[in-house]
Formats: C-alpha cells, sequence, structure tokens
C-alpha cells in the first residue's frame, strides 16, 4: 500500500517530472502521479481530480517548481489560496526548485506551502516529506 493516494509534480522539464515520477514509483509513494507542466495545467488538473476532495486521484502531495512559463510556481500559490476553500483539497505543497534565490524564498510568505527543497529529487528528501507530512516512511524499491 502506497504512503498516499496521489502526487502531482508540477515542472516544465520533462526529463525531471520523468526521473522524479519514476523514484516516486519505485519507493511506492503514491497510487498515482499526475505530471503538469506549469502551474495552469496544475490548476485544471486539481480542477478535474478533486471535485471530491475525498477522490483517490486528488493530489495530496504536490511538488512544485517555481520558474516555469505560462504560470510560475508563486503565481499557482496565489492562484491556488484564492480558490473557495472547499475546492481545495487537504494538500501538502512542497516548493521543488534550482532556485536559491532569498527572493523567492521572501515571495513564498504567506502563501499556503509545507516547505521548500532544493533539486534534485532524491530517496532521502521523499522519506523526509512523507515522515514529517504523513506520519509515514516510504517503502524500500
Amino acid at each position: 500500500m502506497a504512503a498516499i493516494s496521489c502526487t502531482l509534480l508540477v515542472d516544465d522539464d520533462d526529463t525531471t517530472n520523468f526521473l522524479n515520477q519514476k523514484l516516486l514509483q519505485r519507493m511506492a509513494v503514491s497510487d498515482q502521479v499526475l505530471v503538469a507542466g506549469n502551474g495552469q495545467q496544475a490548476l485544471d488538473l486539481l480542477h478535474a481530480h478533486c471535485e471530491l476532495p475525498t477522490s483517490p486521484t486528488c493530489p495530496a502531495l504536490i511538488l512544485l517548481d517555481i520558474n516555469m512559463p505560462l504560470m510560475n510556481g508563486i503565481d499557482f500559490l496565489k492562484a491556488y489560496a484564492q480558490r473557495p476553500t472547499r475546492e481545495n483539497p487537504t494538500v501538502v505543497i512542497i516548493m521543488l526548485t534550482t532556485s536559491v534565490n532569498p527572493r523567492d524564498v521572501e515571495q513564498m510568505q504567506g502563501l499556503p506551502i509545507k516547505g521548500y527543497l532544493t533539486k534534485p529529487l532524491t530517496r532521502d528528501k521523499i522519506t523526509q516529506v512523507l515522515q514529517e507530512h504523513f506520519g509515514h516512511s516510504a517503502t524500500a524499491g
């Protein structure tokens, strides 16, 4: 049994999404992994998969990049925060980025994120997120 039902990866880099998806699958983190190439696609996926917040395809974890075309991670978070509460699932949003710019971190103050990790995503980082936010540890794989 996976630790959580669904994870959403939001990154415009196809290779990063592929590698992260494979890592999550090997670790049996989620029953399903959704992928969005930018913040707008992520909002569309949430709308489609979270009509019922208890849906097994409604993400419990979102790994979000900052720098993306069309709608970046900061704009996604602002739009997510403006949605009616009943439309937002109970989700852990972790900013996963290569940016170490203090300005980016400052912009995230007050936005609905639970943590900030630098890329690349690793087994140890996933385990830390699962333990800290879900009370689980990943299985070997």
